[in-house]
């Protein structure tokens, strides 16, 4: 699916970079200035109207943050790229520089808790109506996207309940209203999916979670089609979300490793749903590798990869038997983050839809006794007994 597939890791470590390198250094400089100079003053107004490359406020463009997102541009096979500060500053600049007052967004349920919010609490209040289908009802969405609408958001794998959506169905559906489709790739990461080869106008990532891997920065990016990427990139110049140039250093650095990181969690996080799956204690498993997955086929199709992320219920599904069953594991930690190289775990409630009600999360097909669990790249044995030994009081 991807023409330069086997240039992934390649790219994880240099793309983007060149342009960037001072002197001979092997590394991208963290370059803090606020201001760029300039002794003539119409090259600083070429520059300033977007006529001519370089840089003229650190709100606006940085060539740390350049080579960030030259990077990702170039693992996605995107037209161009730009980021913010945060995952969610990134869907926020999406949403918001792409939407009119009046205009229809077709989405899913089950969708991160913050994009939910954002649908189902602060569009509304712009005149912007948003309608959310059953995430595994193609058809369903399909029959919503015909009746006309200007926007498609779809994420896949969805967090934090794995589902799979068909991303070149959904994108063709989208398309022939002429809507722009969106898809948030940040549980799949560019080594195991491409969205805009399947048919997607843009593919967006909370750089926090597998891109940077440290769990030490902070950061989200879109990249696709210049003319949509210009218009999200005008919205968060002006609202200020930018990405910080540090944390640009910290994600670009830690982006050197991805592939090497997401084929160990690939590995390791289909060993553990398959040993969750074989439980006695377990109810149920979601990890689109697993054949039981009803999303599986199609993740067949369209990932080169299953992720490191997964979720479960325990048979006594309970929020108090969340509050038993977590605290006795002693290699996974109980954190609201993903992605890392440390294997975290939580239930919805304290990670994924924190911001969201009981109620709120019950509407969103998020069912209170689920647990998440992000695979890090700790021994698979030693996770292995770290769940069955915790796995035993029940």
């Amino acid at each position: 699916m991807n023409l330069n597939e086997k240039m992934m890791g390649t790219k994880c470590l240099w793309g983007g970079e060149e342009a960037s390198l001072l002197q001979g250094a092997t590394q991208v400089p963290v370059v803090h200035s606020v201001g760029f100079g300039y002794k003539d003053v119409d090259e600083w107004l070429q520059v300033a109207l977007g006529e001519k490359p370089g840089h003229i406020y650190g709100r606006n463009t940085n060539p740390t943050v350049d080579a960030f997102e030259e990077k990702v541009r170039l693992l996605e096979g995107g037209e161009a790229a730009t980021s913010a500060s945060t995952g969610m500053g990134i869907i926020s600049s999406t949403l918001f520089g792409l939407l009119r007052p009046g205009q229809r967004v077709v989405s899913i349920k089950d969708t991160y808790g913050g994009t939910s919010l954002l649908f189902t609490e602060f569009l509304d209040r712009f005149n912007v109506n948003v309608t959310l289908c059953d995430t595994a009802d193609h058809d369903q969405i399909e029959a919503e996207i015909a009746k006309g609408c200007d926007l498609v958001y779809l994420e896949s794998p969805t967090n934090p309940t794995t589902k799979i959506l068909d991303i070149a169905r959904l994108a063709k559906a989208g398309h022939q209203v002429g809507a722009i489709v969106v898809v948030d790739n940040t549980f799949a990461t560019p080594i195991n999916q491409n969205p805009l080869s399947l048919g997607a106008d843009l593919v967006l990532h909370s750089a926090t979670k597998f891109l940077g891997g440290h769990a030490d920065a902070l950061g989200g990016v879109i990249c696709g089609r210049k003319d949509l990427i210009e218009q999200i990139y005008h919205f968060r110049e002006i609202n200020g979300a930018t990405l910080h140039p540090m944390a640009a250093y910290f994600l670009l650095r830690g982006m050197k490793t991805l592939q090497l990181r997401i084929r160990q969690q690939n590995a390791s996080a289909l060993q553990v749903a398959t040993f969750l799956e074989n439980h006695p204690a377990i109810e149920g498993v979601f990890y689109p590798g697993l054949a039981s997955h009803a999303g599986h086929q199609i993740a067949s199709q369209q990932m080169r990869g299953y992720g490191g992320m997964l979720s479960f219920t325990l048979k006594e599904n309970s929020f108090d038997a969340i509050r038993r069953f977590v605290p006795r594991l002693q290699i996974a930690h109980a954190a609201a983050n993903l992605g890392a190289v440390e294997t975290t775990i939580g239930p919805p409630a304290t990670t994924s839809h924190v911001e969201c009600t009981p109620e709120q999360r019950a509407a969103f097909g998020i069912p209170e006794g689920l647990i998440r669990y992000s695979t890090g790249i700790e021994d698979i044995e030693d996770l292995l007994v770290d769940l069955k030994q915790a796995l035993a009081i029940f």
